[in-house]
């Protein structure tokens, strides 16, 4: 069934309860991705679901162009009509396309920026239809890290900046597909769920051929003990 929310920002999202809905992680991601974007930069949003990162990132980036691009039609179908309801068709364009044909739907090497919400998840737990639109958006069912990081390095200018939210048990193939597409590791966050608990989200950014500098972010706790936002992620999603 479809709903219609109200975001942050003000604009209007259309979701399908039955279908994948956007969570913190998306929230999170365009937070740290907008504070990098220059004014009249392009932005592609690899799976962009919804649209709910170019939606996000729309209102705290100035002049920026942004692309969605969506490989299930049913979510690249809402995502653009959320994009009209809000009447953002001039500054976000949904594509209905998969990313591993990035070389084949858009110029190579021409967006400034690219941002991915990827599938976390490489084994069975919690798969059920293969083809479900749930399991998509979380297992590696339709891409890999790998693709995702391939598609990042051929839509990406030279020194255009890369921005994932990922699982941190993954860094260590993050960092070896970064490495084997010219992208280096700039700046990065780990996300804790509670402050006692393990970290379970890290946000990162990457360069194209860049030099070699990594930033560690202080780490974001998500809640605190009595399983309320903490004020760092209020502020996040008061702006």
């Amino acid at each position: 069934m479809e709903q219609i929310d109200t975001l942050k920002n003000g604009y209007k999202i259309i979701q399908d309860t039955e279908r994948f809905q956007f969570g913190i992680d998306a929230v999170l991601l365009a937070d740290f991705a907008g504070k990098e974007v220059r004014k009249g930069n392009s932005v592609i949003d690899l799976g962009t679901g919804t649209g709910i990162i170019p939606l996000l990132m729309n209102s705290i980036c100035e002049s920026a162009h942004f692309v969605g691009l969506e490989v299930q039609k049913e979510s690249a179908e809402m995502a653009a009509r959320s994009v009209a309801l809000n009447n953002l068709t001039e500054q976000i364009q949904i594509v209905n396309g998969d990313l591993k044909d990035s070389d084949k739907i858009f110029a190579r090497h021409s967006f400034n920026v690219v941002t991915c919400n990827p599938p976390y998840m490489i084994d069975e737990h919690g798969k059920s239809n293969s083809l479900d639109a749930k399991t998509i958006a979380r297992h590696e069912v339709l891409c890999t890290l790998e693709d995702v990081i391939a598609a990042a390095d051929t839509l990406l200018a030279t020194h255009g900046k890369f921005f994932m939210i990922h699982r941190p048990f993954r860094l260590p193939e993050i960092f070896s597909a970064l490495e084997r597409h010219k992208m280096e590791m700039k700046r990065m966050q780990l996300i804790f769920p509670f402050a006692d608990k393990e970290p379970n989200m890290v946000l990162i950014e990457a360069r194209k051929n860049a030099k070699r500098r990594l930033t560690i972010e202080p780490p974001l706790v998500v809640r605190n003990d009595d399983g309320e936002y903490t004020a760092e992620v209020q502020e996040i999603y008061n702006k």
